[in-house]
C-alpha cells in the first residue's frame, strides 16, 4: 500500500528493516481474512451473515487477533507515511495518499457494500430453509452516525490521520523553528521510551484511561472500530491514533527500530500473559453488553491496553529480528495484501454461507472458508491486479508477466 522500493534511512540493514515492516503491514491485513472468517463461529449472541456451530477456540483466536491487528497496522502506516512525506514533499504526499488511499475507498465502497448486503440476504435465506422471512426488521436509518463504512473504514481513518498529521506538522514547524521540541524533547522521549521493556505500559497509559472512562465500553471489543459513522469514537482516536503517531515519530530516528527488535521476546511473553488475564477477567461477560463499571472494568482496561502495545511491539520487533532478508514469497504476498483486504469480505461471507449446511466441525469449516478465500483472492490478484492498471493504482507499479531477459531491456 505504501511504496518502499527506494528505501529510506541509513545503515547497511535499512532496506531489510523496511522489508520487515512491510511484511508486518501485510500480515496485519491478511490476518483480517482469517479474523472475519471466524465470525460465523463465535460463541454467544451476535449478528453475522450466518450463525454456524460455535467454537470456543475460534472465539479466543478472534479475541486475540483483535487486540493487536489494527494497532500494528496503524503503527506501520504512520512510519511509512512520514517516510513518504520526506521523500515526496507535501504536495507529492497528498497526491499519493489521495490516489492510493482515499480514491480506493470511494471507488470500492459501493461494490463491496452491495456484495455484503447480497451475502447477508443469501445467509438469511440459508438459515431459513431457502426462503426469506416475511417480516424482517427494517434497516436502520442512514445518517452521518450510522453510515456503513464496512471493512474499508481503515482507509477512511487513514485519511483522517494523514490530514491530522499534516495539520499538526504545520503547526509544530511554525512554533518550533529551532527544533527544540522535535529534535530535543520528542526525539529524546522516543529514545527513552524505546530504551527499555517499559515501552508498552508507558504507551498504553492514555488508552487504558480511555477504556476506563468510556461509558458503555464493550470490553471484549477493545478499541472500537470506525466501521459505522463518519465521526470515530474518542477511544478509537486515542488507541489507533497513538499507534499511528508513534510510528510517525519512530521514523524520525530509524535506528530506534533496533531498540524495538531488542525487546521482542519480552513483549510477546507479556502480551500472552496479559491476554490470559483479560480472558480470565472477561470469562462471564457478554460481548454485546457493555461491561459494568467498577474495579474489574479498570483492571481489564489496564490489561487490555498494555496487551495492545505488547503485542504490537512484540510482533513488530520479531519481524525486525527475523524477516529482514528479502524473500520472493513474502514480497509477493505483501504486494497482494492491499487488494486482498479490500475485496476479501464478500468472498469470506459467501464461503461462510456455502459451508453452513456441511456436517463438519467448526474448525474444519473455518479452515475451508479461510483457505478457499485465500485461493480465490490470490488468484484474483495475480490475474486481475498484479499485471494491470489496478496494480499500478493500488501498489504504485504494474509488474510484467515475465521478467525481462538480461540484455534485452528496452
Amino acid at each position: 500500500m505504501t511504496s518502499i522500493g527506494t528505501g529510506a534511512g541509513t545503515g547497511a540493514n535499512a532496506g531489510g528493516r523496511l522489508h520487515a515492516l512491510d511484511a508486518v503491514r501485510a500480515g496485519a491485513l491478511l490476518l483480517g481474512v482469517a479474523f472475519h472468517a471466524a465470525m460465523s463461529f463465535l460463541p454467544g449472541p451476535q449478528i453475522w451473515v450466518v450463525r454456524d456451530t460455535p467454537s470456543d477456540a475460534l472465539g479466543i483466536f478472534f479475541f486475540v487477533a483483535h487486540i493487536f491487528r489494527m494497532a500494528t497496522f496503524f503503527l506501520i502506516a504512520g512510519y511509512f507515511g512520514r517516510m513518504l512525506l520526506q521523500r515526496r514533499g507535501t504536495a507529492g504526499f497528498i497526491r499519493n495518499r489521495l490516489s492510493r488511499i482515499t480514491l480506493p475507498l470511494l471507488a470500492f465502497w459501493f461494490p463491496m457494500f452491495a456484495a455484503i448486503i447480497a451475502c447477508f440476504i443469501w445467509g438469511v435465506a440459508a438459515m431459513n430453509g431457502g426462503t426469506l422471512p416475511a417480516n424482517g426488521p427494517p434497516p436502520p436509518p442512514l445518517t452521518l452516525a450510522t453510515f456503513p463504512l464496512t471493512h474499508l473504514w481503515f482507509l477512511y481513518l487513514l485519511t483522517l490521520f494523514y490530514v491530522a498529521a499534516l495539520v499538526v506538522r504545520g503547526v509544530v514547524r511554525l512554533i518550533d523553528r529551532g527544533e527544540w521540541l522535535r529534535g530535543g524533547i520528542l526525539d529524546r522521549a522516543m529514545r527513552a521510551i524505546t530504551a527499555t521493556p517499559a515501552a508498552a505500559p508507558l504507551l498504553a497509559a492514555p488508552l487504558a484511561l480511555a477504556f476506563a472512562l468510556q461509558l458503555n465500553w464493550f470490553a471484549r471489543g477493545g478499541i472500537p472500530t470506525a466501521d459505522t459513522g463518519f465521526v470515530p469514537h474518542l477511544t478509537t482516536w486515542i488507541g489507533l491514533g497513538s499507534a499511528f503517531g508513534f510510528g510517525w515519530l519512530l521514523q524520525r530516528q530509524p535506528a530506534l527500530l533496533g531498540a524495538i527488535a531488542r525487546w521482542w521476546a519480552i513483549n510477546l511473553i507479556a502480551a500472552a500473559a496479559l491476554t490470559v488475564a483479560c480472558l480470565w477477567l472477561l470469562a462471564d461477560s457478554n460481548g454485546f453488553v457493555p461491561f459494568p463499571e467498577g474495579g474489574t472494568k479498570t483492571a481489564i482496561a489496564v490489561c487490555y491496553a498494555i496487551a495492545v502495545w505488547s503485542w504490537t511491539l512484540g510482533v513488530t520487533g520479531a519481524a525486525l529480528s527475523f524477516l529482514t532478508r528479502e524473500r520472493a514469497a513474502i514480497r509477493y504476498i505483501a504486494d497482494a495484501s492491499y487488494w486482498i483486504y479490500i475485496v476479501h469480505l464478500p468472498v469470506v461471507m459467501a464461503l461462510q454461507v456455502l459451508v453452513f449446511a456441511l456436517p463438519l466441525p467448526a474448525l474444519a469449516k473455518w479452515g475451508l472458508v479461510t483457505g478457499g478465500a485465500f485461493l480465490i483472492l490470490i488468484a484474483s490478484y495475480h490475474l486481475l491486479v498484479r499485471h494491470s492498471w489496478l496494480g499500478r493504482w493500488l501498489n504504485g507499479r504494474k509488474l510484467p508477466w515475465r521478467k525481462p531477459v538480461p540484455g534485452m531491456e528496452v
